[in-house]
């Protein structure tokens, strides 16, 4: 039986490597796929049965839509789909009006639950790697709740779960940081996976937006970036298509960032998260995009022998191998930003008491002149 430790360290471990090519196995060509899907939002329902219920229907929803989706692709380029993401909570949405327990009672899900069962069925079904997004809870924090990216192998094993680490209204490993380290130890905290489609990290939601979370699974060897998002859909650049564009630039990585088609059963206008979904190249080029509505179209066939040719490469191009990593960390070590273990007592708090720590930090910033 695989325990916590060793879904959130064992992982982890295997994935510290070289950027050497010597160090990866032969790779294929395959497909790969951010599915733009509904989310049908569990604010609606009264109690934790009718939430569970609307979940399990959602997942059912993301079997078909997967199966499908393999299928086409299988006729219409010839190449295996061997890797999917699929949007930010799109089982349930994010809290709006509930409180931080009621969510947790609500829509949380269990580490070893029905729900992450019938979601490795899929990956072990459709014979593919799975990443999902998910409110969960654990039981060494048993009044807390995270939300974490988990992969499924395609024999259905959880094979890397990472927990958003920056998050301004659920809790984080960062608030809890001297026990999770304790339990989980340091590994887990930023967790790569070596597969046969590469060297899998994941980022969640907003953190794409920060350079940081990427460049630390990126100095353990990630290839590609699976990045479940929802967010908000628009003609124009916005933060995060920019910041999704930057990450695989300057990681030399894939990035397969799935959004949310639209979010139903709230008061917020259903197709204001919508489109966005796309595979970025180790350029920052964007190989497909899909518009709005639920879809398949961010889709693209992967080349990690070209990927890997890049790292190797000498030239000014190679801007990993490029990084004299020993300039910066004298500044991070003297740098004053959130505080951890906010939540160290093991109570959860509500949104008032995150943003009065947030406005704490911008007026410690702003007395060091760094805000």
């Amino acid at each position: 039986m695989t325990t916590r430790r060793d879904i959130l360290s064992g992982a982890a471990a295997l994935g510290t490597l070289s950027f050497l090519p010597g160090a990866h196995a032969q790779s294929t060509r395959f497909s790969a796929m951010a599915l733009q899907m509904r989310c049908d939002a569990v604010n609606q329902d009264r109690n934790r049965r009718d939430a569970r219920a609307r979940m399990m229907a959602s997942i059912g929803r993301m079997r078909a839509q997967i199966a499908t989706s393999k299928a086409f692709l299988r006729t219409f380029n010839g190449t295996e789909l061997k890797l999917v993401v699929v949007p930010e909570y799109f089982m349930t949405g994010f809290p709006l009006g509930e409180s931080r327990a009621e969510w947790r009672d609500k829509a949380a899900i269990d580490v070893d639950g029905a729900e992450y069962e019938a979601m490795a069925a899929i990956a072990e079904s459709q014979n593919l790697y799975l990443c999902v997004n998910a409110y969960e809870t654990d039981t060494n924090f048993p009044e807390l709740y995270f939300q974490a990216n988990v992969i499924f192998a395609p024999n259905g094993e959880q094979i890397l779960r990472y927990r958003r680490m920056i998050s301004l209204y659920t809790p984080s490993p960062f608030d809890v940081w001297d026990q999770y380290l304790d339990i989980y130890g340091y590994d887990a905290v930023f967790p790569v996976v070596r597969t046969e489609v590469g060297v899998l990290a994941t980022i969640a939601s907003e953190e794409i937006l920060y350079p940081e979370i990427a460049r630390m699974h990126a100095m353990k060897g990630a290839e590609v970036f699976l990045h479940p998002t929802s967010e908000v859909g628009s003609t124009e650049l916005t933060p995060k298509h920019i910041s999704k564009r930057a990450r695989a630039l300057e990681n030399m990585a894939y990035v397969i960032s799935a959004n949310s088609a639209e979010i139903v059963g709230t008061p917020i206008p259903a197709a204001s998260t919508d489109a966005m979904s796309k595979v970025v190249d180790w350029n920052g080029r964007v190989l497909a995009e899909a518009q709005s509505g639920e879809s398949l179209n961010a889709n693209a066939v992967l080349d990690l022998d070209g990927l890997r040719g890049a790292r190797a490469r000498t030239g000014m191009t190679n801007l990993m191998s490029r990084q004299p990593w020993a300039a910066y960390a004298p500044a991070y070590e003297a740098a004053t930003g959130a505080e951890p273990n906010a939540l160290a007592e093991g109570a959860i708090d509500d949104r008032a008491a995150a943003l009065a720590r947030q406005r704490d930090i911008i007026e410690r910033l702003q007395a060091l002149g760094a805000n």
